[in-house]
C-alpha cells in the first residue's frame, strides 16, 4: 500500500458486504467542471464516475488495472474493456452534490463481468448503467478470467 493511500485510505471508496451482496461505494462530489451551464451534472460525468467506480472496486479487490496491463496478475497483459453499457438518466444532480457510486456484480461469464452500477443521492438514484466489461490481452483476444479474479468479484463468506 502507498504511502498516500494510507493517509487517504477511503480515497478508492470501500467494498461492503452484507446480506444484499457484495458492492463497492465510492463517493464523489459534483464539481463546476462536471456541470452544463444551467449547473446539472452533464451525461458524460456519469461515464466518468462510473468508470471510476469500476476501476477503484479492483483496486480494493487486489486486481487493479495496472498490474493487469502490466501482467502481473496473468500470463499475458490484459485490460477490462467496455463492450456495452446501458444507461438510464434517472433524475438531475447539480453542482456541490455529493453522490455514491454504487458498483454491483450482476453476472459472472466466462471473459466477461457484467455490472450494475447506480449513482445516488440522498440514497436515492439519479442514474444506473448496466455494464458489460471484457478481460482481452494486448494482443486483442479475450481472456478467460482467472480464478483469482473470479473469487475476487465473489461475496465474502
Amino acid at each position: 500500500m502507498t504511502d498516500s493511500a494510507k493517509s487517504w485510505p477511503d480515497l478508492a471508496g470501500r467494498i461492503i458486504d452484507d446480506e444484499t451482496g457484495r458492492r463497492h461505494m465510492l463517493p464523489v462530489r459534483v464539481y463546476f467542471e462536471d456541470t452544463d451551464a444551467g449547473g446539472i451534472a452533464y451525461h458524460a460525468s456519469y461515464i466518468r464516475w462510473c468508470e471510476r467506480g469500476r476501476t477503484d472496486f479492483l483496486r480494493l479487490l487486489g486486481t487493479d488495472s495496472r498490474r493487469l496491463i502490466d501482467g502481473s496478475d496473468s500470463h499475458e497483459p490484459a485490460a477490462f474493456v467496455v463492450r456495452r453499457m446501458n444507461c438510464d438518466f434517472l433524475r438531475p444532480s447539480r453542482m456541490d452534490d455529493v453522490l455514491e457510486v454504487e458498483t454491483r456484480v450482476k453476472e459472472l461469464g466466462g471473459a466477461s463481468v457484467t455490472l450494475l452500477q447506480t449513482v445516488k443521492l440522498a440514497g436515492r438514484p439519479v442514474f444506473e448503467a448496466l455494464v458489460t466489461v471484457v478481460l482481452v490481452a494486448v494482443s486483442g483476444k479475450p481472456l478467460r478470467l482467472s480464478a483469482v479474479i473470479r473469487d475476487a468479484f465473489s461475496p465474502a463468506p
